[in-house]
């Protein structure tokens, strides 16, 4: 038995037994051995210098005491050894089973006790039960006889049809009933309650007889109002069953006449009738407000029965004749009928201001299905609205989709508000130019949500948002971006370039204008559709809210407009290749003076001009205008280089003239977009293309530069080993340049940009981004074995990385040599 299964008590008495020290007395040893300090003491026993005299006197008393300590320890060890005696450890464990004896036979003891209490009090429990069971027993016997009194006046009250009385006194016996339900067993209890269900099935019939004569009228039993008002009290308390019972009879009686008269084979029930279905339910519900709406009790709402029952008969037979009718069925037959059973349901709706939905699930029979409107009839003949919408926006689109968009310029179309789907201006909308069509789509979008939505907002509506979505792709692909390649191909766009003589300008300003007008168009349909898809998801039923989505389509748009940024800046690029032309033609090695900005940079600033000055106040949304600038700036500067390239060997003079043009360039590119379009990114990336771009010239100015130059061949070879010599040594140069991605060889003509429409024609692409053309240009691979022995055997010791310094330059030796030898003749 280990320590922890022992009594306190018992502990104790073998700690004093052991003379056990406590836990605390062992850590407080424990703590003043962590406190100790030798040079602590010794300070004290030697305070100053002086005490040093009073050594021998100290360490006599050290001595003494480490002996009265040795003693000490000493006659402890003395004391643990007695204690470990294997006799003493024997007494002890007599001592604990002495104890755990004493511990059983007290229990034993107790338990005896319990059982002798127990039987002294049981009799005492007897009697107390006895009169526990008499006092009930005649708590019950007097209920019994208050029941069976009761009962025998629910008997004379039913007689005299004193409702109101039988009501109350029916009530008080349900009540005290319930109190005996789990006596049945006993015979005396089970005969009153046997009386009990006559007596009630007695009343329900004798109700029902008089429920039938009022809604009769009889006259030979005439039955008061105030009668059936206090029946209703007696069926309330009957229970809820009771009531649905009445109230069903009596909506059956009541619809017995409509069933006869709007039968589906009668002229009457047909669908050309169903007007007339709701002007008879129309009096029937006037009738029954005046007469019997006043003799049930309002939260009975039996108006509200009477109306789920019409829907449940009015949607079969509706359900029946629109599968009869087939494909007989118009759109215009199936919309007016539509529209006439939803203005019904929402004039009951708003009668009784309470949602149609709301109404239909407060009657429902917990033992069928829920009830539907009766509309529901129509959710599966919809197919043939959304049919007829998909005809008639294929006939909108047609002529836009067979041909270009008129050539005049368009007219100011007001941008639709976010509620133009209902056909509403918003005066604050601020006029945009877009093509009619556009604008004409959404209105037509607007008005056919609406229209459906009035009429359905479920599978239909969600079929109708299916269908707007298909023809918004058709809208961006065929109309806007087909029709500006329709044009394009007219004017012979794709030949263009190479049919137009470089030293012309033809810009087709009016493709540059229809081009506007289709990012206008765009941005307003891309927003519109944003728009669309709210509206939709406010109106669709819960089930459908989360598949409705309009990106793919948005999608579309967002690509139409980068489409025609591309268009125009190709016609931005073809309108400036005259300019670039005369750059390329000029004999730069030949140039013998400084004559300040050449002509051709008067022309290409002009002609770069023209095409943003058009743009400018056509593009309504700066974010694209910003994007052209940004292209725009990178294609100038392409073609800058190209030409640069093409026009070598090049000379100081002619290089300090082609600086001072780039500098003409830099200062028309800077004031290109304006102030308000002008962005950081923007003019960082201008910055940084142009300073390589000047620095290269810099290069050139300097009075030996190799093959650019002209420099013969022995010449090169001797700088260049010279170069490599120096370089191999320096492990903190750059790997690679903007020299490691020049086109040494560019074509003569071709599109530097590149576009959507035709793929880029030349070696160097087009960013779409705000970068500058050498920022993400890479470095070469190794370039072959070097020109001199010496350097080669320096060269070689080198390692790999270096080599790819060295490529620049040996691409930037051949930056002057033609495939032609004229570059040597120089």
């Amino acid at each position: 038995m280990q320590n922890d299964e022992l009594p306190h008590e018992v502990v104790l008495s073998i700690q004093r037994v052991l003379e056990i020290q406590p836990t605390e007395e062992i850590d407080r040893l424990d703590g003043l051995s962590e406190k100790f300090n030798a040079v602590e003491i010794l300070n004290d026993f030697f305070p100053d210098e002086a005490s040093l005299a009073h050594l021998e006197a100290v360490s006599a008393r050290l001595a003494e005491t480490h002996q009265e300590l040795q003693k000490e320890v000493d006659a402890l060890q003395a004391e643990l050894k007695d204690s470990q005696d294997p006799e003493r450890m024997s007494v002890i464990q007599e001592m604990i089973s002495d104890l755990l004896g004493q511990m059983s036979r007290i229990r034993e003891k107790a338990t005896e006790s319990e059982a002798v209490v127990k039987n002294i009090t049981k009799d005492i429990q007897v009697l107390d039960l006895a009169k526990k069971n008499l006092i009930t027993s005649m708590t019950m016997m007097k209920r019994l006889q208050m029941l069976v009194n009761a009962l025998t006046q629910l008997e004379d009250l039913i007689k005299e049809k004193q409702y109101k009385e039988v009501a109350q006194t029916l009530s008080a016996i349900k009540e005290i009933s319930s109190t005996f339900k789990s006596y049945t067993a006993v015979p005396h209890i089970n005969r009153i309650w046997k009386r009990i269900q006559q007596v009630q099935a007695q009343l329900r019939t004798q109700l029902d007889a008089d429920f039938d004569a009022f809604y009769l009228q009889d006259t030979n039993k005439q039955i008061k109002s105030s009668l059936i008002s206090d029946a209703c009290l007696v069926v309330d308390v009957l229970g809820q069953d009771v009531r649905q019972h009445v109230v069903e009879r009596f909506v059956a009686m009541e619809l017995k006449e409509y069933r006869r008269i709007f039968r589906t084979n009668d002229e009457a029930g047909q669908l050309d009738n169903i007007s007339r279905r709701f002007a008879w339910f129309r009096r029937l519900l006037q009738n029954y407000e005046i007469e019997q709406g006043r003799v049930f009790p309002s939260e009975w709402r039996v108006s509200w029965y009477l109306f789920t029952k019409f829907a449940e008969i009015t949607r079969d037979d509706t359900t029946t004749l629109l599968t009869k009718a087939g494909s007989n069925l118009t759109v215009k037959a199936l919309l007016d009928h539509l529209a006439t059973t939803t203005e019904f349901e929402q004039s009951m709706a708003k009668k009784w201001a309470t949602p149609i939905k709301d109404i239909l699930k407060a009657t429902d029979n917990p033992h069928s299905e829920p009830g539907k409107p009766i509309s529901a009839a129509f959710e599966p003949h919809m197919g043939i609205f959304v049919d007829a919408q998909d005809k008639v926006l294929a006939d909108m689109l047609a002529p836009h989709r067979k041909k270009p968009s008129t050539s005049t310029p368009a007219k100011s179309q007001p941008r639709a508000p976010s509620d133009a789907h209902a056909g509403e201006e918003d005066a604050g909308a601020s006029p945009m130019t877009v093509l009619p069509s556009s604008t004409d789509l959404f209105y037509f979008y607007g008005q056919s949500l609406e229209q459906c939505a009035k009429l359905s907002t479920g599978q239909p509506l969600f079929d109708l948002c299916t269908l707007h979505k298909k023809w918004l792709r058709i809208y961006a692909e065929d109309v806007l971006v087909g029709n500006v390649k329709r044009q394009a191909s007219d004017l012979s766009f794709y030949t263009a370039v190479s049919s137009r003589k470089s030293t012309e300008s033809k810009l087709d300003l009016e493709l540059v204008k229809q081009t506007c007008l289709l990012i206008n168009t765009a941005d307003y349909c891309q927003t519109t559709a944003l728009e669309l898809e709210q509206k939709v998801k406010e109106k669709i039923n819960p089930e459908f809210k989360d598949k409705i989505t309009f990106q793919v389509e948005c999608d579309l748009f967002v690509s139409s407009i980068s489409t025609a940024i591309n268009i125009i800046l190709r016609e931005f690029e073809t309108n400036c290749e005259p300019a670039f032309a005369a750059l390329s033609r000029t004999s730069w090695p030949t140039v013998n003076q400084v004559s300040g900005q050449s002509p051709y940079t008067t022309d290409l600033v002009k002609a770069a001009d023209q095409v943003v000055e058009t743009i400018k106040p056509l593009v309504e949304q700066k974010k694209y205008l910003r994007n052209f600038f940004d292209k725009a700036s990178s294609v100038i500067l392409v073609k800058f280089t190209n030409s640069l390239v093409r026009s070598r060997p090049l000379k100081e003079i002619g290089a300090e003239q082609l600086l001072i043009d780039l500098q003409t360039i830099k200062a028309y590119l800077v004031k290109m977009p304006g102030e308000t379009l002008t962005t950081a990114s923007y003019t960082r990336s201008l910055n940084k293309t142009t300073t390589r771009l000047e620095a290269l010239l810099k290069v050139i100015v300097t009075p030996v530069i190799l093959d650019l130059k002209g420099t013969p061949k022995t010449t090169q070879n001797d700088l260049l080993d010279s170069f490599l010599t120096i370089t191999s040594t320096k492990t903190d140069l750059e790997s690679t340049s903007f020299l490691s991605s020049l086109d040494m060889d560019p074509a003569a003509t071709g599109h530097a940009g590149g576009s959507l429409i035709s793929p880029g024609a030349s070696r160097v692409s087009l960013p779409l981004g705000g970068d500058s053309i050498f920022a993400t240009m890479a470095g070469p691979g190794p370039s072959g074995p070097s020109t001199g022995s010496s350097v080669g055997d320096a060269a070689g010791k080198a390692d790999s990385h270096k080599r790819e310094v060295f490529s620049d330059f040996r691409r930037f030796v051949s930056f002057g040599r033609r495939k032609d030898t004229a570059g040597a003749g120089a």
